[in-house]
């Protein structure tokens, strides 16, 4: 008796790019770069994937989105692989992310007095504007 539920041993890039919404240069280039290294090759030497690669790469789109620049990813990723656990991994994202969370602030900063001054600026030309009006 057969499953309805079809499960993937591997997926071609193209399935894998859809999975995780990256193009397959995007996934090509983190290979060549070392973010993903557990690529296969089957007899014809296409690539193939697994839902290892499926995790890992919805990964790097999470810390992207936390701000970590593909260095920060690539350093990461060396020291993973040579510790082979995330003792020395953890602390150095938290201290990333520390540093990400500061730098949001800062930027926040910046914002709330730009938008400040942009305020001040539109009330000078709105008197002025009724000044001429009169």
């Amino acid at each position: 008796m057969t499953s309805s539920v079809e499960t993937h041993d591997h997926y071609s890039i193209g399935e894998l790019a859809r999975m995780v919404n990256l193009s397959q240069r995007t996934i090509r280039y983190y290979e060549e770069i070392g973010l993903l290294h557990s690529v296969r090759r089957i007899e014809n030497g296409k690539r193939v994937y697994t839902d290892d690669d499926v995790r890992r790469l919805k990964f790097i789109n999470r810390l992207k989105v936390l701000g970590l620049s593909l260095a920060e990813m690539v350093k990461l990723e060396k020291i993973y692989r040579t510790q082979r656990n995330n003792r020395e991994v953890i602390p150095k994202l938290l201290a990333i992310l520390d540093e990400r969370a500061i730098q949001i602030d800062d930027r926040i900063g910046q914002l709330v007095a730009l938008k400040n001054e942009i305020r001040e600026y539109q009330a000078r030309l709105r008197g002025k504007m009724m000044m001429q009006e009169t």
